[in-house]
């Protein structure tokens, strides 16, 4: 696996943005192919965010497309080295980058929810360039060379990375900094989610960005990097609605999630072939709560 991702690594650093782009599609659509498993995912994935209101022939233009945008997304993790002010505001259209400094003015922190949507490491990348102390919690890659690769990739742009699951401490120590403290939370990895309701079916979805609004009263704002059609971005800001605690934990968490996961089934709907769901979210038969 070490040795794939550094041969990516040489290849994107080597040839032109456009060439690599179109290598790297026509590796995705042979892959795509080949892997039934993805594909029947993927499809299953789309046919709920879609409420089945989807034609096969826009079922498969969609799941190839997704396979191209998520190969042109390992290029661009590939291929960046250290992101500036400057690139990021020529690359980059943003919409919504002004509610950082709103909600850090308060002096609570900001927990940035992003989402496997577009390009969310460069996004990190981007935010850091703009001058916004970023520490993002990642899962650790079973492999270590791996794992040291992609922190390593993410060192470069100064995003600082805290493991999933086993450094909440630090997780408050940067709230408490009032920095920005990312989350990508719409997979639950850990088996310790919250069963809420999701495009109106019930699946496990990681309860971190509630946990940790609720424990410090650092607000939530959902982010999103997605890609436009000429291979530039745009950086999209959205507030959930507003929501004020019952004072019954177990109560406040799955109300606090319902208010973002809103937001997060906006950004999927608006871009479905951006949004990287290789393994099914809802398990076949699932129903709504």
């Amino acid at each position: 696996m070490y040795g794939l991702y550094q041969a990516g690594y040489y290849i994107a650093r080597s040839l032109p943005r456009k060439v690599c782009y179109a290598v790297a599609v026509m590796a995705a659509y042979i892959y795509g192919f080949f892997s039934k498993t993805d594909r029947d995912n993927i499809k299953a994935n789309l046919l709920i965010v879609t409420d089945e209101k989807i034609s096969s022939r826009d079922l498969k233009k969609h799941s190839y497309a997704l396979f191209a945008n998520f190969a042109k997304y390992l290029v661009d993790f590939f291929k960046f080295g250290r992101f500036t002010r400057e690139e990021a505001l020529r690359r980059v259209e943003f919409r919504g980058v002004e509610l950082i400094d709103k909600y850090l003015s308060r002096g609570r922190g900001l927990i940035l929810l992003s989402l496997h949507l577009g390009n969310w490491e460069l996004a990190g990348a981007v935010l850091s360039a703009m001058g916004y102390p970023i520490n993002a919690i990642a899962l650790e890659h079973a492999d270590k060379k791996v794992n040291d690769f992609f922190v390593g990739q993410r060192a470069l742009n100064d995003v600082k990375v805290i493991p999933l699951g086993i450094q909440v401490k630090k997780c408050f120590q940067v709230l408490k900094r009032n920095e920005v403290l990312g989350i990508v939370g719409d997979k639950d990895y850990t088996s310790n989610g919250e069963c809420v309701e999701f495009f109106g079916r019930k699946t496990f979805i990681p309860k971190g960005p509630a946990f940790f609004a609720l424990r410090t009263g650092a607000p939530i704002l959902v982010t999103a990097l997605t890609r436009r059609r000429d291979d530039n971005f745009v950086m999209l800001f959205e507030e959930p609605e507003e929501f004020i605690p019952s004072g019954d934990i177990k109560h406040d968490l799955k109300a606090l999630m319902s208010t973002y996961l809103k937001v997060m089934e906006k950004l999927i709907r608006t871009y479905p072939d951006q949004w990287y769901a290789f393994r099914r979210v809802w398990e076949p038969g699932q129903t709504i709560l």
